[in-house]
């Protein structure tokens, strides 16, 4: 029986390690419910987190010009994903894992498929 995680994912990663992670969405009791951003990872210094960063353009209501803002957040790195510096990475939001931690790592993704999740 395939284990729910609240998104629609093909393949669960293989975990190679014995080590249980409680806040992964795949062998821990976490489930992703909300939104889900494609974002690339700035940083990976943390034990299990990285900074997951994704730009996004508004306007100015004021100068009626469009401005670029970026995006920052922390989110669980799981032992079977293990993204690094530089991934295109598709994270989901879950409940508080930590003071800052609310989102979760859920896939390494290619360019090609990261051009299909952002549509």
């Amino acid at each position: 029986m395939k284990k729910s995680i609240g998104y629609n994912i093909e393949e669960f990663p293989q975990n190679n390690t014995t080590e249980v992670d409680k806040k992964s969405p795949f062998s821990g009791d976490v489930s992703v419910r909300g939104k889900t951003f494609v974002g690339t990872v700035v940083s990976d210094s943390m034990q299990k987190t990285v900074k997951v960063e994704w730009e996004n353009i508004i306007q100015s209501q004021k100068f009626r010009r469009y401005l670029k803002t970026k995006t920052r957040v922390a989110a669980h790195n799981p032992v079977e994903i293990n993204a690094k510096k530089g991934d295109l990475v598709l994270i989901g939001e879950t409940r508080p894992l930590s003071k800052t931690k609310h989102f979760a790592v859920l896939k390494v993704l290619t360019k090609e498929e990261a051009e299909n999740e952002s549509n």
